[in-house]
């Protein structure tokens, strides 16, 4: 799948290696090397994924994924040389879709890009697939859009991974480990512990008070489960 990649990197010499690699690769590629033109680009072109460094000058990479994941829904892949487990939750609690701790081979990474496209849902309708409503919240699987009383609300891909899971068996309760199973392949760095991040980012999203939820429910010593909420 060929895409418009925009890569973020303050390393001109890094950012060309990976650019070339990528533009092998059939990708449409754009570069940036300060996280204020990343951003601008990032608004102004639309591209589909964005290659994202954290250490940057003007503004980071965490500033930048957090204001852009606030604006839209563009896969984003992480580059950083900090590996610590809390790094990479913060960088996903924030709206990154993957991690790529450094140092990394060029393939690799564009084999991470080729498997974020694959999996990500912007691709055309397919029959059957129609949009499920679980109380306040309504889901479309084919055009990867969550609305929350009918007002649209922006998921990262392992949110949305997890929230059309719950959606398709309301009130069933699922382990961390099975929905640890659904964002496979989407966040390569997945812990269980991931999975409280994102659900506690979804509740920030869906819940009228998130310290006091009534659709996204935790199941104590077990997992979660996805309610109508009352009636």
């Amino acid at each position: 799948m060929c895409a418009h990649v925009l890569i973020a990197d303050d390393d001109p010499r890094h950012a060309e290696v990976v650019r070339r690699y990528l533009a092998a690769d059939g990708h449409e590629v754009t570069v940036a090397h300060d996280g204020r033109t990343a951003l601008d680009q990032a608004r102004r072109l639309r591209p589909d994924l964005l290659v994202l460094d954290v250490m940057m000058p003007e503004l980071d990479g965490l500033h930048v994924c957090r204001t852009l994941r606030a604006e839209s829904d563009v896969l984003v892949l992480m580059l950083t040389a900090r590996t610590s487990e809390d790094d990479l939750l913060l960088g996903l609690e924030l709206g990154a879709d993957d991690y790529l701790a450094k140092p990394y081979s060029p393939r690799e990474l564009t084999a991470r890009v080729r498997t974020l496209l694959r999996r990500s849902t912007r691709s055309a309708p397919t029959p059957g697939s129609g949009a499920r409503t679980v109380g306040r919240v309504t889901l479309d699987p084919v055009r990867h859009r969550v609305t929350v009383d009918g007002e649209p609300i922006v998921c990262t891909r392992g949110e949305f991974a997890i929230l059309a899971a719950m959606s398709e068996q309301p009130d069933r309760v699922f382990s961390r480990a099975q929905l640890l199973h659904h964002t496979r392949g989407i966040d390569r760095s997945s812990t269980e512990r991931t999975i409280d991040v994102h659900v506690m980012n979804l509740r920030r999203k869906i819940e009228t008070d998130p310290q006091r939820p009534v659709q996204l429910l935790a199941v104590y010593g077990v997992g979660y489960r996805f309610s109508p909420g009352p009636a």
